[in-house]
């Protein structure tokens, strides 16, 4: 696919659905991996695990060269990406515990506002008008969706709890975005997915060490589940975007991001019976159409 030839017009499309669809299936796969008695901090672990030795190969391979010429300032890069990267699935998997698959998938991906918002504190870069709207519009569904679920919420769930997660979730990512636009400069594809999915899980392995988590002796399908995770929404999702990102614009990508909160919405309905409440459901509509804007706005 990487030749020197142009793809199909349609093809970066196909592939963007194809991946849109993997990674709707990751709040899915990661409450299936709950039902079956995975702690959320082993989920978190096996899923980027997996999604690390799975890829290993292929980063000896390609970028053997680069991995043995590492400077101190990409690896010091690479533990910091990998350490928010851990962060953030750490805290987003476990929020699926306390509140709706829609709620959390829907507040995970305001990753676009906050790397705004932290560009223009850390780097100077000054949003758009349009991108400021969106961010406003996006704040304000955010917390419609915290006010709709506190006063929604079931006997033994915390929805409060759980969008905290979220959201903490989403600064995380955002902070492992940011590092990871440098290390990009510098490394290929491969070698920094490979350092940062790695550093991530090892970490969350000595989380686990260190609270006593295990990562044995579950079931067969447990661990099934855990391997679809790091197969479907962390190599074959996200990789898709990564692989697109030559053919289509980041701005477009950002805005095909906004099909994974309504797909996994869509997909928990199905699954497992989660509806909306009237006023999740307009703080929804308002979190994407910010997100939209913001995409549209973004320089």
């Amino acid at each position: 696919m990487d030749s020197g030839k142009a793809p199909p017009r349609w093809l970066p499309f196909l592939i963007l659905g194809v991946g849109l669809l993997a990674i709707s299936f990751g709040a899915i796969l990661a409450r299936f991996a709950q039902g079956y008695g995975l702690p959320s901090l082993t989920i978190a672990t096996l899923r980027l695990g997996l999604a690390a030795l799975i890829i290993t190969p292929i980063a000896l391979w390609q970028s053997s060269r680069t991995l043995r010429t590492l400077s101190r300032g990409q690896i010091l890069l690479t533990c910091g990406a990998g350490f928010f990267l851990a962060l953030h699935f750490a805290t987003w998997i476990t929020s699926l515990e306390y509140t709706s698959v829609a709620s959390s998938t829907a507040l995970v991906t305001t990753n676009l506002l906050w790397v705004g918002i932290a560009s223009f504190l850390l780097f100077g870069d000054r949003p758009s008008r349009l991108m400021l709207v969106g961010i406003v519009i996006s704040l304000s569904g955010s917390g419609l969706i915290f006010w709709s679920d506190s006063r929604a919420s079931a006997p033994g769930s915390n929805p409060l709890l759980g969008n905290l997660l979220a959201i903490v979730g989403s600064w995380c990512f955002s902070a492992y975005l940011l590092i990871g636009r440098r290390l990009r400069a510098s490394l290929p594809l491969p070698a920094y997915v490979w350092l940062a999915y790695g550093s991530a899980a090892i970490l969350l392995v000595l989380a686990c060490q260190s609270s006593g988590t295990p990562l044995t002796g579950y079931s067969d399908a447990a661990y099934l589940v855990a391997l679809g995770m790091a197969l479907g929404p962390q190599l074959l999702g996200h990789t898709s975007y990564n692989w697109s990102l030559k053919h289509v614009s980041p701005t477009f990508i950002a805005v095909v991001t906004l099909g994974e909160p309504v797909g996994s919405a869509m997909l928990a309905w199905v699954f497992f019976g989660e509806a909306f409440a009237l006023w999740q459901g307009v703080g929804f509509v308002m979190l994407l159409l910010g997100i939209y804007l913001a995409a549209r706005g973004e320089r």
